[in-house]
């Protein structure tokens, strides 16, 4: 969706027509709103089978709450897709389709997805059908994407291995099986990092660390421009002080064992995970935009659903209401409310009034907490003379 633009559900009683035609209060819909400020399309609703006035209001508060949680899961989707494609708005902007319609057009040509949310059904089950399915696109999309980090992360891990310094990369390829001790019942090698500014303090005291080294068994196996790594031996019982006094002198104790063809096993584990990571990386994003898609559609019916149960609450039965989608800008969207209030706040009752030049006011001691209840709010929660969502 175009950055700026802003897209208002506006529901009105046919009764705003002389005729009481639907066609005829569109017109008079558009009419109110001007093209100075916006444009009305036609947003059809179908009528659901309504309960109680009970049942009304508390699925007005469940839409209410089921709305603010489509919205989340969609920027979080959103989200999702911006950081898997390292935030390429291009790129971005190709995903985010509505049944591969851009979501514009999807919101200018919205037809109620029958086969999907039944409109013959209770309103309480499609409502259930709805949070049922945003939940499980949160779910779907937020397992796919922790599987991709979790194969991101080690493949970092892997590549740092190869590509690090000698505090951290694998050795595999450094060290010389033939300078390590194997196989014996009271000696022990240890492999040591020592930052490259301090090397001679550590020649100088690594013997006296603890009883039982090995003296003068330091041998340098390589160096890069950070550290230099040692192979130092010691008696096996005195080995963990040893590597404590490492830790405590700043020296980097490594792990190694020597294992035959382990620098092709490496080497393999690294290319499988690019593999993986590349494979992973394209199940994340196909899922990441269908989901995405799929959340929109679900967060426009919840909207719709909304709509007409506050338009039962506010006009009341028999059924006859028009529905409007207001296309208009961030900018241009208070002065679209003002118009529309101005021209229908005899819908508003006590709630609307007029000043002495005859200019429509709002008499806010005069808005019921049963209506905003009741949830006949508009916009950010303000009361409206008419059901407005956005």
């Amino acid at each position: 969706m175009s950055k700026g633009l802003k897209y208002l559900l506006v529901s009105l009683p046919t009764s705003i027509s002389p005729t009481n035609d639907h066609d005829e209060a569109l017109t008079a819909l558009r009419s109110a709103v001007t093209t100075d400020y916006g444009e009305v399309f036609p947003f059809r609703i179908p009528e659901f089978k309504i309960g109680t006035l009970d049942a009304l209001v508390q699925q007005a508060d469940d839409l209410a709450k089921l709305e603010a949680g489509c919205e989340g899961v969609v920027n979080k989707v959103g989200d999702s897709l911006k950081t898997i494609l390292e935030g390429n708005e291009d790129k971005i902007s190709q995903q985010k389709t509505v049944n591969d319609k851009p979501v514009e057009q999807y919101l200018k040509t919205f037809h109620w997805n029958k086969v999907k949310y039944r409109a013959d059904k209770p309103l309480g089950e499609i409502i259930d059908t709805l949070q049922k399915e945003i939940s499980s696109i949160d779910n779907d999309v937020k397992n796919k994407y922790n599987q991709y980090n979790q194969v991101k992360t080690s493949l970092t891990s892997l590549q740092r291995k190869q590509t690090g310094n000698l505090s951290n990369k694998s050795l595999t390829a450094i060290v010389d099986p033939s300078l390590i001790i194997q196989d014996s019942e009271y000696l022990e090698t240890h492999l040591i990092a020592v930052p490259k500014q301090i090397t001679k303090d550590f020649l100088k005291t690594y013997e006296t660390l603890c009883p039982m080294i090995v003296p003068r068994s330091a041998q340098l196996i390589d160096s890069d421009a950070e550290f230099a790594l040692y192979a130092v031996t010691t008696f096996k019982k005195h080995s963990a002080e040893f590597i404590h006094k490492c830790r405590e002198s700043k020296w980097t104790p490594r792990d190694f064992k020597y294992k035959k063809d382990g620098r092709q096993e490496e080497q393999k584990e690294v290319e499988r995970m690019i593999k993986e990571e590349k494979k992973v990386w394209g199940e994340a994003l196909r899922l990441g935009g269908t989901a995405w898609g799929e959340a929109v559609m679900a967060w426009i019916h919840v909207l719709a659903l909304r709509v007409f149960v506050e338009t039962v609450l506010r006009y009341g039965l028999p059924l006859q209401f028009v529905c409007g989608l207001l296309r208009t800008t961030t900018k241009l969207a208070k002065k679209a409310r003002g118009s529309l209030d101005a021209a229908y706040s005899h819908l508003g009752g006590k709630a609307f009034g007029r000043d002495k030049k005859g200019r429509v006011q709002k008499d806010d001691s005069a808005t019921s907490a049963d209506m905003q209840a009741a949830g006949h709010m508009g916009d950010g929660g303000e009361y409206t003379a008419l059901v407005l969502s956005a």
